[in-house]
Order: C-alpha cells, then sequence, then structure tokens
C-alpha cells in the first residue's frame, strides 16, 4: 500500500513525463490545455474535437506569434506550450486544488493560463515590418529595459502552428517534414535561436570595455584611415563612405568614433587597449556565453566573442565580424543597459500563471543578470547612443521615436546580402524600450532603424 501510494500520489508526473511513456503520447489530446494569453487577447487556445473525446489547439495569427508560443504537435511541443506545459494541462503542483486526495483520486484539474509578456500590436507591427523588409531572414527583439519583460519576440521567415498542431500523427510528420525541408528553417526562431555576426552594433561592447578602463565620451581615442593589428597580414579599414571625415583623423573624441563607427578605434581597443581579456569579461557582463532562460527550460543560443591571444582575431571581433556572434535577443539586452543604470535584467517571457478560476498561483519577478556598467558610464553610453542619431550613422531616424541607438553591418563571405542590424532605444521623451533588429539583405545596418521606429511607436500606444 506504502509503494502503490507513493507511485500514483508522487511519481504520477514523472511517470507521465516520461519520454518511454508511450501513453503520455497516446492521452496528450484528451485533455483540454488552458490557453496562452498575452494582453488580454488568447494566443492559444483548445477546441472539441469532431469525435467528441479530443481537443484540438488553436492559434491565433499563427506565424505572427509562433516564437512566443510555439506548437503543441502529437510528438512533443516547443516554446511557451512547452515552457508552461504542466500549467496549461492542470498538473503543476502549485495548483490550490491540488492535494494528496485528488491525486490518489486521479481527479481532473482543469488547465491553468499562462500569460506572455509580448504586446501583441507590436508583435504584429514588428512581424508586419520584418516581412515588409524583403528580407530572406529577420528578427525583432523588444525588452523593457527595467524589468526584463519581452515585449516583442518576432522572426520571419515563420511557420503556423497549427499546420503541425494537429491530431492526425501522420499528417503531422509531413507537415514537419515540409518545413523542415525548407533552407531558412521556419520552425527555428531567428530572434532567440541563431546567431548572426552582430556587426558594428558590437562596437557598443568595446566602448563600454573603454569606459571601464577609464575612458569617458570626450576622451580621445585612435582613429585613422587604418589598423594594422599586431601580427596581422591584413590591415582594417575604415567604409569608404568615411574618407575624409572624422574616422580618417587620427585622434578624436570616443563620442564622435562611437558615432561614426569608425573601425579603426574599435578594432585597436580589442587588440591592443583596453585589449582581448577587457573586452571578453564585458562580452560576459552582457550575457555572452550564457544560454539565457527566457522561461522554464526554454533557452537562447549562446552568443560568443573570442578569447584569444591573437590580436588580429580580437581586432576582427572587435568590430562584430569574424567568431563574434549574437542573437538579437543579446543585442537588445545590450542596448537596455544604456537606460537601465547600467543594469542588464534577465529577459523572460512569462509574466505569470492563473488556474483555471482565476487564481494566480506564480508571477515572474524581475532579477537583475548583472552589472555591465556603472550609473556614469550608462550615462555616457547612453549620449554616444543619441550622438549616433543625432550626428552619425543613424540621422535618419532623427525625429522618430528613436532616442539613440548604433548601427551595424556583418559582411556575408560569398553572399549577395548583409546582416543589417540596429539596436536603439526610445520613446524619446521618456526611454524604457530597447528593441534590436536584423534584417538580412543588401545594404546597411541603418534599413532596419525605421523597423525599430516602428516597434516603439507600436509599444507606446
Amino acid at each position: 500500500m506504502v509503494n502503490v501510494t507513493y507511485v500514483q500520489g508522487f511519481q504520477a508526473q514523472d511517470l507521465r513525463d516520461d519520454p518511454q511513456n508511450a501513453r503520455r503520447l497516446a492521452d496528450r489530446h484528451r485533455i483540454e490545455r488552458g490557453p496562452i494569453v498575452a494582453g488580454g487577447e488568447r494566443l492559444a487556445w483548445s477546441q472539441p474535437a469532431g469525435d467528441g473525446q479530443r481537443y484540438l489547439r488553436r492559434y491565433r495569427n499563427g506565424p505572427v506569434f509562433a516564437p512566443v508560443t510555439g506548437y503543441f504537435s502529437p510528438f512533443s511541443e516547443t516554446r511557451l506550450e512547452s515552457a508552461g506545459n504542466h500549467i496549461l494541462d492542470g498538473t503543476d503542483p502549485r495548483f490550490a486544488t491540488t492535494s494528496l486526495v485528488d491525486r490518489l483520486l486521479g481527479e481532473r484539474i482543469p488547465g491553468g493560463t499562462v500569460h506572455a509578456t509580448v504586446d501583441p500590436d507590436a508583435q504584429r507591427a514588428a512581424y508586419r515590418a520584418l516581412k515588409a523588409s524583403g528580407a530572406r531572414r529577420a528578427a525583432a527583439v523588444a525588452l523593457d529595459a527595467e524589468t526584463g519583460a519581452i515585449l516583442v519576440l518576432a522572426s520571419t521567415p515563420s511557420y503556423d502552428p497549427g499546420e503541425v498542431s494537429v491530431l492526425d500523427g501522420e499528417k503531422a510528420q509531413r507537415a514537419f517534414a515540409r518545413l523542415g525541408a525548407q533552407p531558412l528553417k521556419p520552425l527555428l526562431d531567428k530572434a532567440t535561436g541563431e546567431l548572426f555576426p552582430p556587426g558594428s552594433t558590437f562596437k557598443t561592447v568595446v566602448a563600454s570595455a573603454a569606459l571601464a578602463a577609464g575612458a569617458d565620451a570626450g576622451t580621445g581615442v585612435r582613429a585613422g584611415r587604418r589598423y594594422r593589428a599586431p601580427g596581422a597580414g591584413q590591415a582594417i579599414n575604415n567604409d569608404e563612405s568615411d574618407i575624409g571625415g572624422d574616422c580618417d583623423r587620427p585622434s578624436i573624441p570616443l563620442l564622435t568614433a562611437y558615432a561614426q563607427s569608425c573601425n579603426t578605434t574599435f578594432a585597436f581597443m580589442g587588440a591592443e587597449e583596453p585589449g582581448n581579456e577587457a573586452v571578453h569579461a564585458k562580452a560576459g557582463e552582457y550575457g555572452f556565453g550564457t544560454r539565457i532562460e527566457i522561461a522554464n527550460g526554454l533557452r537562447s543560443a549562446a552568443a560568443s566573442f573570442p578569447r584569444t591571444g591573437e590580436p588580429a582575431l580580437s581586432a576582427l571581433a572587435s568590430i562584430g565580424q569574424g567568431s563574434t556572434v549574437a542573437t538579437p535577443l543579446q543585442m537588445a539586452m545590450v542596448a537596455s543597459a544604456a537606460i537601465n543604470d547600467g543594469e542588464v535584467m534577465v529577459p523572460h517571457l512569462v509574466q505569470r500563471f492563473t488556474a483555471a478560476d482565476g487564481t494566480e498561483i506564480g508571477r515572474t519577478r524581475p532579477r537583475r543578470l548583472g552589472r555591465a556598467m556603472t550609473s556614469g558610464q550608462a550615462a555616457d553610453m547612453q549620449r554616444m547612443m543619441e550622438a549616433v542619431v543625432a550626428k552619425g550613422t543613424a540621422t535618419r531616424l532623427r525625429g522618430t521615436s528613436v532616442r539613440g541607438g548604433k548601427t551595424g553591418t556583418a559582411d556575408i563571405e560569398g553572399a549577395g546580402y548583409n546582416d543589417r542590424w540596429f539596436i536603439g532605444f526610445g520613446p524619446r521623451e521618456d526611454p524604457r524600450y530597447a528593441v534590436a533588429v536584423m534584417t538580412e539583405a543588401p545594404g546597411y545596418g541603418i534599413e532596419s532603424g525605421p523597423i525599430v521606429a516602428e516597434i516603439i511607436d507600436a509599444l507606446r500606444g
């Protein structure tokens, strides 16, 4: 009796979750899962199937919200369908009605609700803008800089979760095979699950390392038309458009070098002063090297900056090329520190959980990942990012809701497109949103800037 009580009452959940439990898959559609909601809208919910015994999962604006909801197929679940699985199916032990008696009697507890942090209108605006950009791949992330709440998590190309969230396993397999065969991998979220060279947006991290080493926005730094790192066979040059401009001068203020995105300045910083160790450590303070958990078991790909004793490799990596890669989520985190007193918050995708009767059974509390800058350094960084819009590489955004930011263009060898980045913050009157947008297409990073403005406009309503 003791053994039966233990197995039925306390091991039941582990047994249900065991991948070798065939009944787990057979019974999954017999449960009326609770909804995933955001901003008062149902993003995912269950409705009775025609046989009266099973439930079919439905999704609102499926391709728009797929990076948020994920899918619930006959074999597996992803994104919030996975992270909130035991809330949605009513098996989470936090439900107030769950007791030893309930477990022993096998009472069915109604599924609860997962409340996502995303702003539905801003999510739709971001998705529309990414699609309209004509980019082969694109992603956007917007954060509440103070709390870390993820307000936008958009990715293209996308897919409709309803295509694979069906009752028929063979039909689901065919849909998975079709989606998996597409070269741009629509099932893979580009905002958190894929890594791209961040181009000159990474200069924000390098500038932070320089500030930590004692510089300020007005400190004179090395510039010049070209820079050859010690031991390098090839020099790093500034963009052709910089010839005759500020970047050509031997020494300029750090603010100017950042606003004009002088490659030679930041390559020198990464290779020599403050050097690779300082930049690598600073990148880690922003979250590089860590798979960021944005919901239970839901982690991003880990951004990376190389730790190396070869100055040439560090120089290239410090302008966001070479071995440096990042997710749009990571670069939104970088932008957020400038308007959050230097603090980087842990991004989160779930606001709270509620039971079927509306009782709150869990809530995400804001947590600090770390401090990337002091208050004074953050103020300097904010000034430098504002200078990018006021008189630097993003003057096209003057008069928009974008108060400050950084452009980035990562060259893709042998390709007819670039990874075009813009990270920034707004609105102008009270900056609280940090946004990162990456679009893959011919052209430069500033092409992604107007999308950032559209997202900020949608967030402030």
